[in-house]
């Protein structure tokens, strides 16, 4: 059980969707109001789509946001032929090297050419949020956690290999404890993060990939797993796959992946060459992949997914539902981080 104190929204935004729980003490968290929408850079890359069609300029006004799909419709307006422009802040969601978004043809100015359409870039649409629960009598909570993935800030070198070196220097300094993952307030690299902070105050921000392994772990079939025999537990998510070899909290190895790039067979490669200690780090980046560290092998046949691609990639092993909830196993992993960091 999570048992919070005070109301808490819960945000987790992945590639392709965001996902969202308003928790309620005193309420069950089945019956607790639960949101699946579109993800900010999809929601940005339609209005951006939208005014190639209209064979309009575009101005990106706002913060550092992920990329995926905006970043995807941005070169597609360029190709058009069509200008756009950004605000420096705006611009960091291209790449982190501003010279190299001024490279594509992006005009760097502060204010828009009178016949641009301006596209708002964020990771944290608080007002969309608060007119949807506001129409159906629901107050927006005082407490705001949010999950997004951040590679950190790397404008000269991989920005793969920096997201992975960050993870491993958390965990080393938290002795392996899968929590370490999961600083608050967050590292100040961590530049995607920080622009979610100043945007909501106070708000607990955190990375995408251990909270939704974290809050698998709320599945007692997964937490007996953990505490037992030790488990290798996945997280699918539409753009990455990050896997750890867990005994209780103590994490004995992880790699992260391209969840595009992976399939069951690649991924059972990968799963155990973990367990058995032997994957190196080289061989998951030379793959396109993040990379992989082990601090010892984990010799375990428990395995269990969550994520959306989890039918795809691992249909045989336990499918983890937290709270009978797959999409939501991010949200209820930031819960349980809010009791652990702001409510002991």
């Amino acid at each position: 059980m999570i048992n919070l104190m005070t109301p808490l929204l819960a945000i987790d935004v992945g590639r392709g969707t965001q996902d969202i729980l308003l928790y309620e003490p005193g309420r069950a968290i089945e019956n607790s109001i639960k949101l699946v929408l579109p993800s900010p850079n999809v929601v940005v890359a339609a209005k951006i789509r939208e005014a190639t069609r209209a064979n309009r300029p575009v101005f990106l006004d706002g913060c550092l946001m992920g990329g995926g799909a905006n970043t995807g419709a941005v070169r597609e307006h360029l190709a058009a032929g069509l200008p756009v422009y950004a605000t420096e802040a705006a611009a960091g969601t291209i790449h982190d090297d501003i010279e190299r978004v001024r490279a594509m043809g992006i005009e760097i100015r502060p204010t828009p050419p009178e016949d641009a359409v301006t596209v708002h870039t964020t990771d944290y649409m608080e007002p969309e949020l608060r007119k949807a629960l506001s129409l159906f009598g629901v107050d927006y909570p005082e407490n705001v956690a949010v999950a997004v993935q951040d590679h950190g800030y790397s404008p000269h070198r991989s920005n793969r290999i920096h997201r992975f070196e960050l993870m491993r220097e958390q965990l080393d300094a938290g002795d392996w404890d899968l929590l370490a993952l999961a600083a608050d307030p967050p590292l100040a690299d961590m530049t995607r993060m920080q622009a979610v902070r100043r945007q909501a105050p106070g708000a607990l921000v955190t990375d995408t990939g251990p909270v939704a392994l974290i809050g698998a772990l709320c599945d007692p079939r997964v937490r007996r797993m953990a505490d037992t025999t030790g488990v290798t537990l996945v997280n699918a998510g539409n753009g990455h796959t990050l896997c750890f070899t867990l005994k209780g909290r103590e994490v004995h190895g992880l790699f992260e992946h391209h969840t595009g790039a992976l399939d069951p067979a690649k991924l059972q490669h990968y799963i155990r060459r973990l367990a058995d200690g032997t994957l190196r780090s080289e061989e998951v980046f030379d793959d396109g992949g993040h990379g992989a560290a082990v601090r010892k092998p984990l010799a375990t046949d428990a395995v269990a997914i969550t994520g959306p691609n989890r039918l795809r990639l691992l249909p045989g092993a336990y499918q983890a539902a937290p709270f009978g909830d797959m999409m939501l196993s991010g949200c209820f992993g930031l819960a349980r981080l809010w009791k652990e960091f702001r409510e002991k």
